[in-house]
């Protein structure tokens, strides 16, 4: 049990810490895209490339610990867990959205950047309503069906 509880505890200060990076790059996007000094976009580039290598780690942990968890509870409980067959596709789907934070980093790299500041900002909503559809999952466990 003790392991259990150590394993959740890391999982949760893992994706706490990758959050508050996926919060944040968007809104670097989103000045980024707005800005029109040379200088600011300069350092937006640097900033942004920083911390979306920063917070990568951090969305590697939390699944490591994530599969650490679901395996320790055991294949049954998994299969039995519908709730949780949500969340992980949710987990997915975030993964996909970091994933894209790259393709996004690159086109502000080159310059490339096409979309406007509205687009980053409505961009930025998505981990917003994963986390709080991953919490109400993983904390309520509803049942499903």
């Amino acid at each position: 049990m003790m392991t259990i509880l150590w394993l959740k505890a890391l999982h949760v200060s893992f994706m706490v810490a990758w959050f508050a990076g996926i919060f944040y790059l968007p809104r670097l996007f989103v000045n980024h895209a707005e800005a029109t000094d040379s200088n600011v976009i300069e350092q937006l580039k640097g900033m942004e490339k920083r911390l979306l290598y920063f917070i990568t780690p951090f969305a590697l942990l939390t699944v490591t610990f994530g599969l650490l968890l679901i395996y320790s509870y055991g294949i049954a409980w998994f299969n039995t867990a519908i709730w949780l067959h949500i969340k992980v596709t949710l987990v997915l789907v975030l993964l996909a959205y970091h994933g894209y934070c790259f393709r996004l980093l690159y086109l502000f790299k080159h310059d490339k950047n096409t979309r406007s500041g509205r687009f980053y900002r409505i961009f930025n909503e998505i981990p917003v309503l994963i986390l709080f559809a991953v919490v109400i999952l993983a904390y309520v466990k509803p049942s499903v069906g």
